[in-house]
């Protein structure tokens, strides 16, 4: 069976690319050498922004949970999100960026990072075993394959339980869930609070710091 759901319906607040947050600039630069960040990579605790005119995505399952971060005012805070689960993504033409408020001396700066600007495969970004947690997203288009809606999130192949993200997220098992073989989104513009990634690979990577904030310097 094969189900496949434009935009415009609750599928855009469900689907979720999976990209790292660009506040591990750092640790991703260390890795350039080598092209790929690989073993247990996790950054969490800011919210960010994030587009991609496709992901093509395997393995796919998604449930609610709790989580915890900080506000720009520097605030902690817990909110609802979507923790969202693929086995292997490649993403094309990804952004992504954060805010940094009221620095001393220089105002509020805004990093940004992009990668994966290719038609083909081999030059896009590539995930494997990605969770992210996303409190709103959109797309323009999103199709799955078998997909199966409901069940539990702890019966799922990603639903949370031992061995699984092990965030600070709190996810209850018996609530709903949803998995899909196959997913692909176009136009996707979120943000999230976390991601926790297995291997990374960012062909292309460019990095910028720029002051201000808002449309024209983040991602949209």
């Amino acid at each position: 069976m094969e189900s496949q759901v434009r935009g415009g319906t609750r599928w855009k607040r469900f689907a979720v690319v999976m990209v790292p947050s660009v506040a591990a600039t750092a640790a991703i630069g260390v890795a350039l050498a080598q092209g790929a960040l690989a073993a247990s990579f996790s950054v969490s605790g800011q919210e960010f922004k994030v587009t991609a005119d496709q992901l093509d995505g395997t393995g796919f399952s998604q449930y609610g949970a709790l989580d915890s971060g900080y506000t720009l005012s520097g605030d902690k805070t817990a909110h609802a999100v979507a923790v969202s689960a693929f086995n292997e993504a490649y993403i094309q033409k990804m952004c992504q960026s954060v805010v940094t408020p009221n620095l001393p001396f220089v105002g509020t700066v805004t990093l940004k990072l992009t990668a994966g600007d290719s038609s083909d495969k081999s030059g896009q970004v590539y995930a494997k075993n990605l969770y992210i947690d996303v409190d709103d997203l959109g797309t323009t288009s999103a199709e799955f394959g078998n997909i199966d809606i409901g069940v539990a999130a702890g019966d799922m192949k990603g639903g949370p339980g031992p061995g699984m993200k092990g965030g600070k997220e709190q996810a209850n098992p018996y609530g709903f869930g949803q998995q899909a073989e196959t997913a692909k989104l176009t136009g996707v513009q979120q943000t999230a609070w976390a991601t926790t990634a297995g291997t990374f690979k960012l062909p292309g990577l460019h990095m910028s710091l720029s002051k201000g904030s808002g449309k024209g310097v983040e991602c949209y």
